[in-house]
């Protein structure tokens, strides 16, 4: 049976198995869906849910060992299950366009853009030789790259975040596919680039009915988006319909902790606001930094003072993460001044930086990489201690065991490695490892970012418990306003390297000046309102 009625793209009773060293894992069970012409179906869940693999499993891109136990994939009334990988190869980009997660390892870094967007329609013969060139960047234009011809020529390193995904897009688009599967397109991108690239694959879905399985942990995204959504958990589906109606009025109680733990969609802040306060920790006056004769940072003033949280919030290259590391010695500024807890610390070198290191440290954005693989917990929690000769071996053990108490891991897990936990764990690690030297001050550059939204919500919700008990100072780095909402006291909004605006996050969020604060603002998903 074939047309709108049987969907484009149905899965019946899927059961997908991986084979590991201590037997089978069935990481998928029964799962139902169907996708019809132009609509736009998310499936939600954090990782491990099973999300993904239903997708991969879609278009015959299973890792190895991966394996579909029962059930069968349908896609415009050809069976897909069992196919061959030369059947598939027929399937792939003019049937199905997978738009994957991470185009930092999705893309050749060695071959320019363009060559890898025209190797789709070489490998299909979608045009001649002569032409590939020039549709490459026909296609760049429709994925909303800005001078696609010039971008073409460019290698993927020198194109930001969002440029990359779009690029992504652009190769998927090639083979004209009836349905595009795009997993988590926009997990690791600004809210408004994330906006830009969902508005565009909306739009594609809306002009040429092109069908969109969206693959995301962001229920915000979801409900903006998508016309119905499935949230899996354990591998199944737990609830599907309509998205106004699961949303509006979930049945299943691991739907309603996902909203619950949506910062889009929840917006109280995790503790009381505090007042201002008069001692100051951290001044910088006037910062400026070039690169390559291009202003990073210019002419950005602040202050913080001690026990308060000032979140720094921009877009890839606004600048926020060049200031936050002049401010803690990572980058020597071309003017300006930077003052920690009253001394001038601008021109600090040698030994009388890293004496002034040990009272500020950073967590960075990705746990995965962070953390030394090949080094247990317990070593990487006590480095700070051993590089600056803080106790002996049995005191600096005690430390680290104290502080993976403090961010609610057990004491067993000393012994273990990065590899055996999630990315929630792993970001608790990094946290106990900045703590170790008590600092005055912490640097949070994107420390929920990449993480689902009910691990981000418990990571935040230690951030706030660490500094009420602590007397932490936070300068918190991100792109995300309703993460913000959630934290900070005061927030400073940043765009091409100047601060444009900034102030308490209440008055700011709820009363923005500037222009760039409310497109901020309107591109927060879970603002929009769901298309029926």
């Amino acid at each position: 049976m074939t047309g709108v009625s049987a969907g484009l793209l149905r899965i019946d009773g899927l059961d997908v198995t991986y084979r590991t060293r201590t037997g089978p894992v069935r990481a998928v069970r029964g799962v139902d869906l169907t996708v019809h012409p132009g609509q736009i179906v998310a499936v939600v869940g954090e990782s491990g849910s099973g999300k993904s693999t239903t997708a991969h499993a879609a278009i015959g891109l299973l890792p190895a060992g991966g394996r579909v136990e029962a059930g069968s994939i349908t896609f415009d009334g050809r069976d897909l299950t069992g196919l061959s990988e030369k059947g598939w190869r027929s399937v792939r980009g003019t049937g199905i366009a997978l738009v994957p997660q991470d185009p930092t390892v999705s893309l050749d870094p060695v071959r320019r853009v363009g060559e890898q967007v025209a190797e789709v329609l070489r490998i299909h013969r979608l045009a001649p030789r002569a032409r590939l060139a020039a549709e490459a960047v026909e296609l760049l234009r429709r994925a909303g790259v800005d001078r696609p011809g010039q971008r073409a020529r460019q290698y993927p390193h020198q194109l930001s975040g969002g440029l990359r995904q779009r690029v992504l897009i652009a190769i998927a688009l090639a083979g004209e596919p009836r349905l595009i599967i795009a997993d988590e397109p926009t997990s690791a991108l600004d809210v408004t680039v994330q906006r830009a690239i969902l508005d565009h694959l909306q739009e594609l879905a809306a002009e040429s009915g092109t069908a969109v399985l969206l693959i995301t942990h962001d229920l915000g995204v979801a409900a903006d988006r998508a016309a119905h959504v499935a949230v899996m958990s354990g591998g199944t589906v737990v609830e599907q319909g309509p998205t106004r109606e699961v949303l509006g009025a979930p049945a299943h109680a691991y739907t309603r902790d996902l909203l619950a733990a949506a910062p889009a969609l929840a917006g109280e802040p995790l503790r009381p606001r505090r007042p201002a306060g008069t001692d100051v920790l951290l001044a910088v006056t006037g910062l400026r930094r070039s690169f390559d004769g291009t202003a990073a940072v210019d002419d950005v003033s602040f202050t913080l003072t001690r026990g308060r949280t000032l979140a720094l919030v921009g877009e890839s290259g606004s600048g926020k993460t060049t200031t936050a590391r002049m401010a803690v010695g990572l980058e020597t500024p071309d003017a300006g001044t930077v003052t920690f807890d009253g001394e001038d610390i601008t021109a600090a070198r040698g030994e009388r930086l890293r004496a002034l290191r040990r009272r500020f440290q950073l967590v960075h954005q990705n746990p995965y990489a962070s953390l030394n693989p090949r080094m247990t917990l317990g070593d990487i929690v006590a480095e700070p201690l051993r590089a600056f000769g803080v106790g002996d071996r049995a005191s600096r053990r005690e430390r680290a065991a104290e502080l993976l108490e403090q961010v609610a891991l057990p004491v067993s897990a000393l012994r273990r490695r990065p590899v055996e936990l999630s990315g929630g764990q792993r970001q608790r690690v990094a946290i106990a490892r900045a703590l170790a030297l008590n600092p005055d001050l912490v640097v949070l550059d994107e420390p929920v970012s990449a993480l689902d939204v009910s691990v981000q919500a418990q990571i935040l919700r230690l951030l706030v418990r660490l500094q009420q008990e602590h007397g932490l100072t936070y300068l918190f780095i991100t792109h995300d306003l309703a993460v913000v909402r959630q934290v900070a006291d005061e927030v400073g909004v940043m765009r091409r390297g100047r601060l444009v605006e900034s102030g308490p996050t209440d008055a700011v969020l709820t009363d923005p000046s500037a222009e760039h604060t409310r497109e901020l603002l309107a591109a927060i998903p879970g603002t929009r309102v769901t298309a029926s």
